[in-house]
C-alpha cells in the first residue's frame, strides 16, 4: 500500500499533532513564512550593536519614512523582524511591556536575555496549544546590558533562541550569512559593521535599492543608547558600501 503524504493524513492540520517522523508541520510552515520575509541583519561590534533591515517596499505610493522594520524595546534594546510583521508587533509590544514593568519594579534596566525569554515563552505556548497557530515571525533582539556587554539573539517560530556575533533572517539569509562568515571580525567598529552589513545585503538582494529601502539602528556600548539613523546617514553608508566592492 502506497504511503500517503502528510497533508492527506492530517498531520499538518493540528499544531499539537506530531507526524510519524517527529515533526510539527505547522511550525515548519511558519519557518518557511520567515524565509519569505524581508532580509534583516544583526551584528555585535566592538562599540555596540547594529540592526540593518530591508524594508522591501512593494508599492511606490507607500511613504518610506512611515514604514518601520526596526523597533525600540527600551533605551538600550532594539529588535527587527522577518515574516508576518503583525505577529512581530504583538511580540514586540509584549517585550516593551516587560521592560517597563522591570524598570518600575526594580528601578534598573532589563537585560536583553530576559526580553528574549519573555518573547520565546509566548512563541513556545503557540506550538503546544490547540486552536492556536505559531507566530510566523523570527526576531533579532540586540541590546547592551548594564555590565556593558553587547548581546544579539535570534528567535524562531518554535520559541527557541540563540546568541550570535552576527546573523541574518529572511529571504536573503543564506547569502548574507555566507558573506558574514567570510568578512566578519570580532573587533569591527559600528561604522565598519554598517558598511559590511549593507554590502552583505547588496550581495543578497542586488545593487538596485536606495536609502529609502533601508532601516538602520545602532545601540552604542558606551552610553547604552538606541538610535535610528536618518536617511542622509543611510545614504552615506550606502555610497561607501557600493564603492568598496
Amino acid at each position: 500500500m502506497q504511503a500517503m503524504p502528510h497533508q492527506l493524513m492530517g498531520y499538518d492540520r493540528a499544531i499539537t499533532m506530531f507526524s510519524p517522523e517527529g515533526r510539527l508541520l505547522q511550525v515548519e510552515y511558519a519557518k518557511k513564512t520567515v524565509k519569505q520575509g524581508s532580509t534583516a541583519i544583526g551584528m555585535v561590534c566592538e562599540d555596540g550593536i547594529i540592526l540593518v533591515t530591508d524594508k522591501r517596499l512593494v508599492d511606490k505610493m507607500v511613504v518610506p519614512e512611515a514604514t518601520e522594520k526596526i523597533f525600540q524595546i527600551d533605551d538600550h534594546i532594539g529588535t527587527t523582524a522577518s515574516g508576518i510583521l503583525s505577529d512581530a508587533r504583538v511580540l514586540i509590544e509584549r517585550g516593551q511591556m516587560k521592560a517597563q514593568q522591570h524598570k518600575v519594579t526594580y528601578d534598573s534596566p532589563i537585560d536583553a536575555l530576559s526580553i528574549v525569554k519573555e518573547i520565546c515563552d509566548l512563541k513556545q505556548i503557540c506550538t503546544q496549544s490547540g486552536g492556536l497557530r505559531p507566530f510566523g515571525v523570527s526576531l533579532l533582539v540586540g541590546g547592551v546590558d548594564e555590565d556593558g556587554e553587547a548581546r544579539l539573539f535570534e528567535t524562531d517560530p518554535t520559541g527557541i533562541y540563540f546568541q550570535y556575533k552576527a546573523t541574518a533572517i529572511g529571504e536573503g539569509e543564506s547569502e548574507v550569512k555566507d558573506y558574514l562568515y567570510k568578512h566578519y571580525k570580532d573587533n569591527l567598529l559600528i561604522k565598519d559593521g554598517l558598511t559590511l552589513a549593507v554590502k552583505a545585503l547588496i550581495k543578497a538582494v542586488g545593487n538596485s535599492f536606495n536609502a529609502d529601502r533601508l532601516d538602520v539602528a545602532i545601540i552604542k556600548r558606551e552610553n547604552k543608547s538606541y538610535k535610528k539613523l536618518e536617511k542622509k546617514e543611510i545614504e552615506k553608508i550606502l555610497t561607501e558600501s557600493k564603492k568598496k566592492k
